[in-house]
């Protein structure tokens, strides 16, 4: 098999930390991308040239392309692309701030934006690629208190379905990653959280529950290499056991209330 080269989001923790160390340990080339310049020293030591660290805000821009034309210089192509770096925002739709759902768009929706269209000329050029979008069960599925990060997830999956049959074509295999809970840090110090009206304080105690089992990061790697390896990736994936179920039961119910009110939406259409 031939050394791929990665370029990894959000690399310094959870899933992009743990894919980014399996590439490394199977002799892979990654630019590793974190907002701290010195996530990857340990990984440095240890693999030397083969991995790039780099320091980038995926909201800006003009920042992403750089660090994509820095890469390509570095290790010659690009053939693999993760974007991995997001969090999440806690709160009712009613109670989010202005400047906190705009960060969260920025970041979710916006950042894996950049990197797509700053990678594609390379990849175009090559005739060859993969773009990894990490999404999630969130991407597929809305619950309470979570409204603007579907949102920024419900439309990194939208752009990126229409991607893969854009790109198809060049040779650009797109592949969703849509993981169920893990142990990262997504719930934990990477979250943000509104401030609570009290007015839905008793919508939320009814809607607590305990904390369910979270997956365990580290073994999605061999799913990672699964996926970049595949000679015919999946659009769709679940990292999980839990989100079949929940999806079959999500479309099942969609279906059924469309169905119930077809009539309404046939009259709808006029004559």
């Amino acid at each position: 098999m031939s050394t791929k080269t990665w370029f990894i989001t959000g690399a310094s923790k959870g899933f992009g930390r743990e894919w980014t160390e399996a590439a490394l340990e199977r002799g892979d080339r990654v630019a590793a991308l974190s907002r701290s310049a010195t996530a990857f020293d340990d990984l440095v030591t240890k693999y030397g040239d083969a991995v790039l660290p780099l320091q980038l805000e995926v909201t800006d821009r003009a920042a992403v392309v750089a660090a994509v034309e820095q890469t390509v210089d570095h290790f010659g192509r690009l053939d693999i692309v993760v974007n991995n770096a997001g969090y999440g925002l806690f709160g009712m739709v009613e109670e989010v701030s202005e400047q906190q759902a705009r960060d969260q768009v920025e970041v979710d929706l916006f950042g894996p934006l950049w990197v797509t269209q700053a990678a594609l000329p390379h990849m175009r050029s090559q005739g060859s690629g993969h773009i990894i979008q990490v999404s999630s069960i969130a991407g597929v599925f809305a619950l309470p208190s979570l409204g603007l990060y579907h949102a920024a997830k419900f439309g990194l999956e939208g752009f990126t379905n229409s991607l893969a049959a854009e790109v198809k074509g060049f040779g650009i295999k797109v592949t969703l990653v849509e993981p169920a809970g893990y142990a990262t840090d997504w719930a934990g110090p990477s979250a943000v959280h509104a401030e609570q009206l009290p007015v839905y304080d008793d919508f939320r105690a009814a809607m607590a529950r305990p904390a369910g089992k979270r997956g365990d990061p580290s073994a999605t790697r061999t799913a990672i290499l699964a996926v970049v390896d595949a000679e015919e990736p999946p659009l769709r994936i679940f990292f999980g056991p839990g989100p079949l179920a929940v999806i079959k039961n999500e479309y099942a119910s969609r279906i059924a209330e469309w169905e119930a009110w077809d009539e309404v939406s046939q009259a709808a259409f006029g004559a």
